[in-house]
């Protein structure tokens, strides 16, 4: 796995930032949609409007914070967007552990998604401290 200690690893594979999705934390987020939806597609019937669409929900939210935040127009702006798409994964975290405690569980395979998490977890960590690290010196 990626190490993200360089900021320009953490913001973009080039140097030049146009719009969100030049981001990487953006485009491994829309990863994770995508792969949350792959599973969650496994899930049984009877979970579509429960952990089927909740998960969904909070997948789609950390892209969706991050691409508000990164449009706004202060970085004090990014920085609680970040949070926001932070604790949305966190969220997603625990549905995904509760799904692995459940009996329809049926041996489905979590390693993409867990990895894309753990990932996008890390990356926002990172970002989230480095906004607010230069923020307490402006």
């Amino acid at each position: 796995m990626k190490t993200y200690s360089k900021k320009t690893e953490i913001v973009s594979k080039s140097s030049k930032i146009i719009t969100y999705k030049d981001l990487i934390i953006w485009q491994k987020a829309m990863d994770l949609v995508v792969s949350i939806y792959k599973l969650t597609n496994k899930f049984p019937k009877s979970e579509m409007y429960g952990l089927t669409s909740q998960m969904r929900r909070c997948a789609v939210s950390i892209p969706s914070n991050i691409a508000e935040g990164r449009r706004r127009s202060s970085k004090k702006d990014f920085h609680k967007f970040l949070v926001i798409a932070y604790g949305s994964g966190a969220e997603l975290e625990t549905q995904i552990e509760i799904t692995k405690r459940l009996p329809f569980n049926m041996n489905l395979d979590y390693t993409e998604v867990d990895g894309l998490l753990r990932e996008v977890m890390k990356i926002l960590n990172t970002m989230t401290a480095h906004l607010k690290a230069n923020s307490l010196r402006n």
